[in-house]
């Protein structure tokens, strides 16, 4: 009996001990979950707000394929980004997650638009970017210092914006989407190659000459060959160029290759020594990362970066083909929501109107900015 006693004491001290382990495993788990909660994110982008989850209807109508798309989104071209994220999310059943960068004073006015409106059960994160960031490496006029455009160079950061995805898409705000953007998820990428874009000299693009900037298809349309700086990289001019307003990135190997530090490098030596062409039409971010990735790029389908509709205002392609394309690209001076834009039907399907009214407003004075 005493026996039995003992055996008794002895199960009961060990379900205790058990019950003691449990419970500083769960402790730990704990404490270390708060700390992943709250790590800053360096160089000033700090996440806003983040809609975990869709709600469980369409949960179970879309894929459990998690798709990051980061998008910048400033609030002169803040309709843009909503058409384009509008167009996505409607055509792909995949579980995307918009990381939208923007500017401090925009982020108010962005959650009213996508939380009042048909976008309310959109899956996305608000990043706050510090131009500060960009101290030292961006070549300012100071007659000229609103022309700079800080959320044009948040595609250099992707590792900071998305620290925990293996792999992105980057897209500029006057795009829009009509296919399922799985399938540009799914671009493979040669082994070593941090991103795929797609060139300039592809069958879409034709060889565009952008005016007043020569041939910028090429990589002397964009870089200064007359410096010595750029002469020593043995770049042959000729190359072809690519479009990095739509892109596809291998994060794990974009750190492993510190193309952020690659490209902050260029950026600072251009301030330095100017090595950018001076017929550059106004795309600043292009000649660093034509350098860092020269001959280290894999190639997205064309169909997927039908650009150049914002170059004029007419029609430079056929409506069938413009119906075929999987993205459309307003690249240039013609944006979609301004007047003389081609094939802004297109663009305006997926148009979502502000509900705060100041977007209409905002592109009435871009207009009649353009137009003079």
């Amino acid at each position: 009996m005493s026996l039995r006693k003992v055996n008794i004491s002895i199960l009961i001290v060990a379900v205790v001990i058990f019950l003691l382990v449990l419970h500083h495993n769960f402790l730990g788990l704990s404490d270390f979950l708060k700390r992943e909660l709250s790590d800053s994110n360096p160089l000033g982008l700090q996440p806003i707000d983040f809609i975990p989850a869709a709600p469980q209807r369409l949960a179970d109508e879309r894929n459990d394929k998690e798709i990051s798309v980061v998008i910048a989104a400033s609030d002169e071209r803040l309709g843009g980004a909503i058409a384009a994220m509008n167009s996505i999310y409607r055509n792909t059943r995949s579980n995307v997650v918009f990381h939208i960068v923007t500017l401090n004073d925009t982020a108010d006015h962005l959650r009213l638009w996508l939380s009042n409106t048909a976008l309310k059960n959109l899956r996305y994160r608000i990043l706050d970017f510090d131009p500060r960031v960009l101290e030292g490496k961006v070549q300012v006029d100071p007659q000229k210092a609103d022309t700079l455009k800080p959320l044009t160079f948040a595609r250099f950061y992707l590792p900071n914006l998305v620290p925990h995805a293996e792999k992105v898409i980057y897209v500029d705000d006057d795009i829009i989407v009509q296919d399922d953007i799985l399938e540009l998820y799914n671009t493979p990428l040669k082994p070593g190659h941090a991103a795929a874009f797609s060139d300039d000299c592809d069958s879409t693009t034709n060889k565009v000459a952008v005016r007043g900037a020569g041939n910028q298809y090429n990589y002397i349309g964009f870089l200064d060959y007359r410096k010595e700086t750029i002469r020593k990289l043995a770049m042959k001019a000729n190359t072809c160029s690519f479009n990095p307003g739509v892109f596809v990135a291998n994060l794990t190997e974009w750190k492993l290759q510190n193309i952020t530090k690659q490209l902050e490098k260029w950026m600072t030596l251009n301030v330095e020594e100017e090595l950018y062409s001076r017929t550059l039409a106004g795309s600043i971010t292009t000649p660093p990362l034509l350098i860092v990735f020269y001959k280290q790029h894999s190639s997205i389908d064309p169909m997927w970066n039908v650009r150049h509709l914002g170059s004029s205002a007419g029609k430079r392609y056929s409506p069938q083909f413009v119906k075929a394309a999987k993205l459309l690209h307003w690249n240039g001076h013609f944006k979609p929501w301004g007047r003389t834009a081609s094939y802004t039907e297109v663009w305006e399907k997926w148009y979502i109107p502000d509900p705060t009214g100041k977007f209409s407003l905002i592109r009435r004075h871009s207009e009649a900015y353009e137009a003079k």
